[in-house]
């Protein structure tokens, strides 16, 4: 089957194009240089999650010519994904204002949606409930806040990329056990795990301590692409979406709630900070791995049973979030997070 050397090649051109990518940044002097907001303290290159775009984006035609994705999923991950990425390229490598930061992701979203037919009848306690025009522009507001989330909670060596991993091999594992009940399509796990593939071959080079940084490109477009798969979740069966949302929790709650705390503050949102729930706990412990470590760890063992709990109809999807946002809440207040820093 195709699949079985794809795999291997995405995650081949991953590992060596993000090496290719740290000398070209090296060579250009386009390093991260720490200041006051920063997490780290070494200049380290940036830029190497376009790796992860170019080695996920080039698999999904041949996906497509090979029946394994449907056409129409393919364009809203290609077109969303390539157009977020080239934004966060752009903005790496320079400065685009935020406003226009900000159009080009809602286009991004629309364009994704265009081809998903928007936002699905949602399950609520056994209800369904098809909120029309305003569930799909509630879907789009989603998208541009998940991948801009993404970019915020991309902030200590690792982090990112151990959530995207964990997040596409728990959705893949929902695929193939809901396969075996024949409730989805045996192959629906083909794509979270090429991009779990695409993501672990630049891990190797971003794992604490990092020798590269993922940059907006990477960042962005992993936000808008971990959102995208939710919304074709949701297609193939309601009740998936919340448990992808679920999987998304630590970075969700962390990034949501800080956001919010900084909003009712009167702080320009838009400012670099370092007031995460992640960016306090490393601090806290003096470095990154043990955070990364330990949001893998509340994501395989806390996160991953309830969402597959509720992706398995054994209980409702609402509750489900709630049981397993709670205790991520509690440690986002733990952890400061949103929490004034404090001035030097």
């Amino acid at each position: 089957m195709i699949i079985w050397w794809l795999l291997p090649a995405v995650a081949g051109v991953s590992l060596f194009m993000t090496g290719a990518l740290r000398r070209y940044a090296l060579a250009r002097s386009l390093m991260d240089i720490p200041n006051a907001r920063s997490s780290h303290s070494v200049p380290t290159p940036r830029g190497g999650g376009v790796a992860i775009v170019l080695a996920f984006l080039a698999a999904l035609p041949v996906l497509a010519l090979a029946n394994l994705l449907p056409w129409a999923v393919m364009w809203a991950l290609l077109g969303a994904g390539a157009g977020v990425a080239v934004i966060g390229f752009l903005d790496d490598h320079g400065h685009i204002p935020a406003r226009w930061r900000l159009l080009g992701h809602f286009a991004g979203a629309i364009w994704a949606l265009f081809w998903l037919d928007g936002l699905p009848p949602l399950s609520l306690f056994g209800i369904s409930l098809d909120l029309g025009w305003l569930g799909h522009a509630l879907a789009a507001i989603s998208l541009v806040w998940l991948l801009n989330l993404y970019n915020f909670m991309d902030g200590i060596d690792g982090i990112a990329s151990v959530e995207a991993i964990c997040v596409c091999l728990a959705g893949a594992l929902l695929y193939c056990l809901l396969g075996i009940e024949g409730v989805v399509q045996p192959l629906e796990w083909v794509v979270p795990l090429l991009l779990a593939a695409a993501v672990a071959g630049f891990l190797f080079w971003n794992f604490p301590p990092a020798r590269i940084f993922m940059g907006d490109a990477g960042s962005g477009f992993l936000g808008i692409t971990l959102g995208v798969l939710s919304l074709q979740a949701a297609w193939i069966a309601p009740q998936l979406l919340w448990s992808w949302l679920i999987l998304l929790g630590v970075f969700i709650v962390d990034a949501t709630f800080t956001l919010l705390r900084r909003l009712l503050r009167g702080d320009k949102v838009y400012e670099a900070h370092r007031s995460h729930a992640y960016q306090y706990a490393s601090r806290q412990y003096g470095r990154h791995l043990p955070v990364t470590l330990v949001v893998g760890g509340i994501n395989i063992l806390w996160l991953l049973p309830i969402a597959l709990w509720v992706g398995l109809g054994c209980i409702d999807g609402l509750l489900g979030l709630l049981i397993a946002y709670v205790p991520l809440l509690m440690l986002a207040v733990k952890y400061r997070a949103g929490e004034e820093e404090p001035r030097a």
